[in-house]
């Protein structure tokens, strides 16, 4: 007769749940300590995740949240305030993006849930307008956000990869080319999020007005700057609603319009499409539940604090917040030129700059600035550093740029740790071509170690992760890795 396995003895979550309150004093002083490790977004030293507008602005923003913490959007007759503040948020939006009283819209979480939407309504028009077709496809350019890939994920469509030409704009004979009686919608971005470059919107709009299909302009980084930047004088693609064939704008307001976390905004050019993004189920024994996005509780705090950033600053305010980070990009700009080793990947049209380099190792670089305290964002395609310019920058941009140059020249210097690196990289690239792919898996191993996401070297991991690109591969070593971020252990 078999023995009986014993069970193991199945161990306690790393933190329990707490028997007793805490102290708000003592809490405080708890969540201040855990802060301590978090970048110095205050101070400047963060190039993206935070648009800090000023202390005074921030402030005002906050006290507005904070009056309507509590609330709850789900239902609108329940705060008929947060129904008023959220239709005078896409009023005021409409007429910054030139739309007109048709123009129409929702407030939303963030960019990732505002372009969800606008590809669930594509997805909700192509089965009205284009019955035969079983599956939908959308075409974007490659610089497109991912937040249209977890879209397609989600809700069954096909993306049509397009490449960008040298500039990084979409390339418009590649557009056309590959619309044909499946497409549903064009994406163009302004601007594209890796090189700051606005995409030729008016003649993707024209495509899309020539095959009678939808054209989705994705503002969700420029929105709340390139319509004061033209204000100002700047030139680029004409994007908004003012261009015939544009069909719906995603833009956050949690971005450099300078409200609270957790406020975009998705607007139509016309309610009919607006209604394709709503979900109704009248069958449920708790009553109708009808939703405009993608949540159920939709805080109301996110949209007290957009409106009151919107009125609070207003075109004026602005104005001058848009003319300080434009001047400090133009002096980012300018030194990054002046520095042999370094060039822009594009000319930008607003407050984004990629920098790469073909004669050292950019990650390295951004390694020596992550050192410094510095916290930069590592883009791929090619590999380069990226940088969103806030009106912060400008008190720190001397220290920033001294660093930069400080950073180059050491990345200049041989040293063991750069020839570990490369060695790193090099391996790997073998290893892809000679390693089955159940064996080459076990390079898993290489991000497993304790310390995650503390390490301020990262220019090996970048380095290999680029040599893994577009193998399967590296899908599964980005799972384990962000497994890992998001546990205690």
């Amino acid at each position: 007769m078999a023995k009986k396995k014993k069970n193991k003895t199945q161990k306690k979550p790393a933190i329990r749940f707490p028997q007793g309150g805490t102290s708000p004093q003592v809490l405080l002083q708890q969540m201040q300590a855990l802060k301590g490790e978090d970048t110095k977004w205050k101070q400047g030293k963060t190039f993206s995740l935070v648009y800090h507008p000023g202390e005074e602005i921030m402030q005002m923003v906050k006290d507005a949240y904070m009056l309507f913490a509590s609330e709850n959007a789900l239902n609108p007759t329940a705060f008929p305030s947060l129904r008023r503040m959220e239709a005078e948020v896409i009023s005021m939006c409409a007429d910054l993006f030139r739309g007109d009283d048709q123009t129409i819209g929702s407030m939303t979480s963030g960019g990732t849930e505002s372009i969800l939407l606008a590809v669930k309504t594509a997805r909700a028009w192509a089965k009205k307008h284009k019955p035969s077709v079983k599956i939908p496809e959308i075409v974007l350019p490659v610089s497109a956000h991912p937040a249209f890939h977890k879209a397609f994920h989600y809700f069954g469509v096909k993306g049509v990869l397009v490449p960008v030409n040298e500039d990084g704009r979409a390339n418009l004979n590649e557009v056309w080319s590959a619309v044909n009686r499946n497409t549903a919608m064009i994406v163009g971005s302004a601007p594209s999020y890796p090189h700051g470059v606005v995409d030729p919107i008016e003649k993707m709009a024209e495509i899309a007005l020539d095959k009678e299909i939808l054209m989705h302009v994705d503002a969700c980084v420029g929105g709340f700057m390139l319509p004061f930047a033209r204000e100002l004088g700047y030139q680029f693609n004409n994007f908004d609603f003012s261009v015939p064939g544009v069909t719906s704008i995603s833009a956050d307001i949690h971005k450099y319009g300078y409200a609270a976390k957790g406020a975009s905004v998705i607007m139509y050019k016309n309610r009919a499409l607006r209604k394709k993004q709503f979900f109704i189920y009248t069958q449920w024994t708790g009553g109708i539940y009808a939703s405009p996005g993608m949540g159920g509780t939709r805080p109301g705090g996110a949209i007290a604090a957009a409106w009151a950033a919107l009125n609070g600053i207003g075109m004026d305010g602005y104005l001058k917040l848009a003319k300080t980070a434009l001047k400090t990009t133009r002096k980012f700009k300018a030194t990054i030129e002046s520095i042999p080793e370094l060039q822009l990947i594009a000319q930008p049209d607003m407050t984004l700059l990629a920098l790469g380099s073909d004669k050292l190792n950019i990650y390295a670089i951004g390694d020596e600035l992550s050192v410094k305290g510095w916290h930069i964002d590592r883009q791929q395609d090619p590999a380069c550093l990226h940088l969103t310019i806030s009106p912060i920058h400008a008190e720190i941009a001397d220290e920033f740029l001294e660093d930069l140059q400080a950073a180059v020249d050491q990345v200049k210097k041989l040293s063991l740790h750069k020839i570990g690196t490369n060695i790193q990289v090099a391996a790997v690239k073998g290893l892809k071509k000679v390693l089955p792919d159940n064996a080459f898996g076990k390079l898993q191993q290489i991000t497993s170690g304790k310390g995650i996401g503390k390490s301020k070297r990262t220019a090996a991991m970048y380095g290999m992760m680029g040599a893994l690109s577009g193998s399967g591969e590296l899908d599964d070593l980005v799972l384990d890795f962000m497994d890992k971020l998001n546990s205690l252990d």
